[in-house]
């Protein structure tokens, strides 16, 4: 696939009223096919699936019998010449396929014989989740450039290594290569392994029923198949007098980016994407800027999306866009916020209170789980999210939608309760025919 064209498209109000400093804005990046429809990207690309081999996937059987299955069908899904290997996971790391530590190009044979290796995975052994990563990032050194995609399949939770030896394998291995973390079961620990998916610039999903890992296995590697621009970034530049307060991913999913920044030159830094195919996504940035004279404009950012180059090489600019702030007297226009800045304010917050609710929950603090669920089935209604509203009436009994009413369910389904957690933080996007005419200071 030819490299696809990117856009970026600010939306924001950029009126701020007398003595204001705060500017928000949406940046929404898209990556189109370039001449339209798609074909098979031919950009080098390399893949390590990682399967948990831990002595709990044997129970039951089906779990390994299906994890395995779901890794064949992703080998099947590799294009031809993709480099990429087979690692099971345990107290330690181990290779499957090939043997010997390294990558081999995807053909008849080499998918064959790591579909064999496969079927001869025995369960035994604890979960060290740092372990396993580190291998595929030795991997991943064998090759140079190109998009670097893992899976990482486990059921539970990290109990062979410290939290402190995770975070180090986090820092050593993120923004190394992109890994889709995916639970098995209702044995793990949402929260963890979402933060070894954030560090590692990928998503994590609950697979409930083992006999759903086939089909989730193929379009997580089809979705790496189809990305065709690798290590992307969000360059933002900010005046020298302006504080560059958070930069965030919020669609496809709530994802906070302000901390993996990398300077790159004077009052600008990078914040890294991942790989990028034909989609699109969006961006909440916030900026404190010192207040101007009425009348007054001023660039509040600069937005570049952007292919950093190696040392002593310049950065390869896809798109460009402007965040500004103009200072008024006219309050209707300096009142007013963006529908689509509300929108993901929101949508951003109903992630929160969800994974605070069931928190509480976990925790015994009943009044607390009712009141921010409740406040979440108020947010998800507003947004629309549909999906996340269902979600929410499988935990707690609705009686007042409007005002997020609830009554939590006496008896909850663990699977219920983990899917809710797991994709709090998935978003859906402005109703096209909405209209929000919310003011600042309302709401």
């Amino acid at each position: 696939m030819s490299e696809p064209q990117f856009t970026i498209k600010i939306d924001q109000n950029r009126f701020l009223p007398e003595g204001g400093r705060e500017v928000h804005a949406i940046v929404s990046v898209e990556a189109t096919a370039a001449g339209g429809a798609a074909v098979p990207s031919t950009t080098r690309a390399s893949e390590v699936i990682i399967i948990d081999t831990s002595g709990s996937m044997s129970y039951p059987e089906t779990k390994l019998r299906a994890a395995v299955a779901a890794a064949q069908v992703a080998i099947d899904t590799l294009r031809d010449g993709v480099e990429f290997a087979v690692v099971s996971g345990s107290n330690t790391a181990t290779m499957v396929f090939p043997r010997h530590q390294g990558l081999v190009a995807a053909s008849p044979e080499t998918r064959a014989a790591a579909k064999h290796a496969l079927s001869g995975l025995k369960a035994a052994g604890g979960t060290a989740i740092g372990s396993w990563l580190r291998l595929a990032n030795r991997l991943f050194d064998t090759v140079q450039g190109g998009i670097r995609h893992a899976i990482l399949l486990t059921d539970g939770k990290n109990q062979h290594e410290t939290p402190e030896e995770l975070d180090a394998a986090l820092a050593e291995c993120g923004g190394r290569f992109v890994c889709d973390c995916r639970g098995v079961g209702t044995d793990w620990e949402v929260a963890e392994l979402r933060k070894v998916a954030s560090a590692m610039l990928g998503g994590v999903d609950i697979v409930a029923d083992p006999a759903g890992l086939v089909a989730d296995f193929q379009a997580m590697t089809e979705a790496a198949m189809g990305k065709s621009v690798a290590d992307v970034a969000l360059r933002v530049w900010t005046p020298q007098t302006a504080t560059l307060r958070f930069v965030k991913q919020v669609m496809p999913s709530v994802e906070d980016l302000t901390g993996k920044r990398v300077e790159s030159a004077p009052q600008a830094g990078d914040y890294p994407l991942g790989a990028w195919g034909a989609e699109s996504r969006d961006y909440h940035i916030c900026v404190d800027v010192p207040p101007g004279p009425v009348g007054k404009e001023l660039r509040a950012a600069w937005v570049k999306l952007v292919v950093p180059g190696g040392p002593g090489e310049e950065a390869k600019v896809l798109a460009t866009g402007n965040v500004l702030a103009q200072w008024t007297d006219d309050e209707a226009r300096s009142t007013q916020i963006n529908a689509r800045v509300a929108h993901y304010t929101g949508q951003a917050e109903l992630a929160a209170v969800i994974q605070e609710g069931l928190q509480a929950r976990k925790d015994g603090d009943l009044d607390t789980a009712t009141a921010r669920l409740g406040r979440a089935v108020v947010l998800a209604d507003e947004a629309g999210n549909d999906a996340i509203t269902a979600m929410l009436r499988r935990v707690v009994d609705v009686i007042a939608p409007a005002t997020g009413t609830v009554r939590l369910k006496r008896d909850i389904d663990k699977a219920a309760e983990m899917e809710l957690d797991t994709r709090s933080s998935k978003t859906v996007r402005t109703r096209k025919d909405e209209t929000v005419t919310t003011r600042r200071g309302e709401g």
